[in-house]
């Protein structure tokens, strides 16, 4: 009797109102769960595409900077940066700040009035440029708060159609506003004002020297970011003004010039692209790190004539595409100095170097070619050994050194500050492994400015022209350079890139790269590794 009442209580329990109500809750809960999450889910879809949309639309303003009119545009990205457009001079790309914003600002037309009067007083592109920061600092202002209400309003266009709620078009909203005010804010928050003196340019070689400006001026005042703005739009006015020479900018007191070139391997445009950059960037040396003909036959000598037109020093060594015929006609020329495990003072920069000790002009010896056997690797450290004896009796403090293949550089570690080198094709800045006591050495490996050669035009894509511009302080130190790069043969697009060394006498911090041995059966030379014998590229 007990036993059935219990039953028919326990039966009772599950069918009472109280239980199923429960059952429903539990059932119902993670169904909500799942809706509000996609209801969540959805608003930031709607909110995020907002902004974007909002961004584009209305992300731009016109603002008059010095004598121009402007237009600044910011657009969603990733890393963030600005770019500079001066059409038709080209483009300065800087690494201004980190953060979801990128800012473009296009240099438009001069005022018919304001040009007239550049013309006719030049002193008003100084009083001009004067008001440049000011005009950019109202003008990026502006633009934030232009992009602000732009993607907030577009926020709640949007989630007002789809979804035709106000709770939620007012969440929407607010979202937006958070989001883009906060994109904006990291953007402020890690602007690099000094990043204007580190330029990556892009447009014709011939306005290079004017847009980018001075390196010398840019590597002792490089925290002064207003000077460097007044600069940049004195330069761009004065080449609007100007109807048919553009200026060049002249080298300041105390700054050497030097243009280093390597692996011309026959091609014309190379020294085309040489006798431009000497002219416009005021050079005072060029120093070629060997390879300029390909086989080193005689009727290639005649090709080394093009040295005498660029009436600068040129200091020369052999690569393993050159025989000593080479070398001789390069020495026969009236501004060339010939290097073989030899030290001369040109420019004031004291320079030793050394020629390649290999001859092998068979394309199977090209550095595409071949690995760096124990054979080879045993020649190439010993013309290093060499050179570094030869620069430990020198009289004078040895600023550069020069050799054709950067597996010779191990040796040099600590002998000087800068070692220069080609033969990879392939440009690279790095350290050699520093010797304990000695001074640390920057080695500096050249592209191609031949493109190559004929070898050039075997890849999918011809190889890029490359020659760098050393600038050297009073002290005869690296204060910055600019890497030049023009597109493969055919092309025509011009690349250059400033880097500006914080500390000379320390060299630029670029990592370490490992030099080849002689391998483990023999003590290892100052400054390289024990590793096999391997390429430095």
């Amino acid at each position: 009797m007990d036993g059935h009442e219990d039953e028919q209580h326990r039966t009772g329990d599950e069918t009472s109102p109280e239980r199923g109500r429960a059952r429903r809750w539990t059932a119902w809960r993670p169904a909500h769960r799942l809706r509000r999450l996609g209801v969540v889910l959805a608003l930031l879809a709607v909110t995020l595409g907002g902004i974007v949309v909002g961004t584009y639309a209305g992300g731009h303003v016109g603002t008059d900077i010095g004598p121009f009119r402007a237009e600044l545009k910011l657009s969603p990205s990733l890393s963030g940066g600005t770019t500079v457009d001066i059409p038709p001079l080209g483009a300065l790309l800087l690494d201004s700040h980190d953060g979801p914003a990128y800012l473009t600002v296009e240099v438009g037309s001069l005022d018919q009035g304001r040009t007239e009067a550049l013309i006719d007083d030049p002193a008003s592109i100084s009083r001009a440029s004067q008001s440049a920061v000011q005009d950019v600092r109202d003008g990026v202002m502006r633009l934030g708060l232009r992009t602000l209400a732009s993607a907030v309003l577009a926020t709640l266009i949007l989630a007002a159609l789809v979804f035709r709620d106000v709770r939620r078009t007012a969440w929407a909203g607010g979202m937006a506003l958070v989001i883009t005010a906060g994109s904006l804010g990291t953007a402020a928050s890690t602007l690099r004002p000094q990043a204007i003196e580190e330029p990556r340019y892009e447009g014709l070689l011939v306005n290079a020297p004017a847009i980018v400006g001075d390196a010398r001026r840019i590597a002792n005042d490089y925290t002064k970011y207003a000077e460097q703005l007044q600069r940049l739009v004195g330069n761009v006015s004065k080449l609007y003004t100007t109807v048919s020479a553009l200026p060049v900018v002249q080298p300041s007191p105390g700054t050497t010039r030097v243009l280093h070139v390597s692996d011309i391997h026959l091609n014309p445009t190379g020294w085309q692209l040489i006798r431009t950059v000497v002219e416009q960037f005021g050079i005072d040396v060029v120093v070629d790190t060997g390879d300029m003909t390909d086989w080193g036959s005689e009727p290639e000598a005649s090709f080394v004539g093009s040295i005498g037109l660029l009436k600068k020093p040129y200091v020369f060594i052999r690569g393993n595409h050159d025989s000593p015929r080479t070398a001789a006609a390069v020495a026969q020329q009236p501004n060339a100095i010939v290097l073989n495990n030899s030290v001369t003072t040109v420019g004031g920069l004291t320079i030793a170097g050394i020629g390649d000790p290999r001859f092998t002009p068979d394309k199977e010896t090209s550095p595409a070619g071949s690995g760096l056997t124990s054979a080879v690797a045993d020649q190439v450290i010993g013309a290093g050994e060499q050179l570094a004896a030869t620069i430990g009796k020198s009289p004078r403090k040895v600023d550069i050194a020069l050799i054709h293949d950067p597996a010779s550089a191990g040796p040099l570690s600590g002998t000087c500050p800068l070692v220069l080198s080609g033969h990879t094709h392939s440009r690279q800045v790095s350290k050699l492994p520093q010797v304990e006591g000695k001074q640390p050495t920057t080695l500096m490996v050249q592209g191609s400015t031949g493109g190559a050669g004929l070898r050039g035009l075997e890849g999918e894509k011809p190889t890029p022209l490359t020659m760098t511009v050393l600038y050297f302080d009073q002290q005869k130190l690296l204060q910055a350079y600019d890497e030049i790069t023009v597109g493969g043969t055919g092309q025509s697009q011009v690349n250059l890139e400033r880097h500006v060394i914080r500390d000379p006498a320390k060299g630029d911090q670029v990592p370490v790269t490992p030099t080849p041995t002689r391998g483990p059966s023999e003590s290892p030379s100052p400054g390289t590794t024990t590793l096999s014998p391997t390429p430095t590229s």
